[in-house]
């Protein structure tokens, strides 16, 4: 399994709910991000709210930051969940030393 391959999240259906779930995560970031930058530029018009205008630039710039963290947060997700379904395959094969067939 490729990191970032764009068919990783078909890949069943554990694979589908951690893409949904990040998938719901990134936009609302995203929203978050660029309602804080509208804002944030509206609060620039007059001196008095200038301040909090930068704080809000700099809040939606780390949450923009964020979205690229999410998405590998997701990836690695993919990889956690594939070795836990090896190690459970390997079980439900029943190999190995505790196997009394195996000699």
């Amino acid at each position: 399994m490729a990191l970032f391959h764009p068919d990783n999240h078909t890949l069943s259906e554990q694979h589908k709910q951690i893409y949904a779930y990040c998938e719901l995560a990134y936009t609302a970031v995203d929203f978050a991000a660029a309602a804080l930058f509208v804002i944030g530029s509206i609060l620039f018009f007059k001196e008095a709210t200038t301040y909090l205008g930068t704080w809000l630039f700099l809040i939606g710039s780390i949450l923009f930051g964020l979205r690229p963290t999410i998405k590998l947060f997701r990836e690695l997700a993919y990889i956690r969940l594939r070795k836990y379904q090896e190690v459970r395959d390997e079980s439900e094969n029943n190999t190995g030393w505790l196997n009394p067939d195996m000699r």
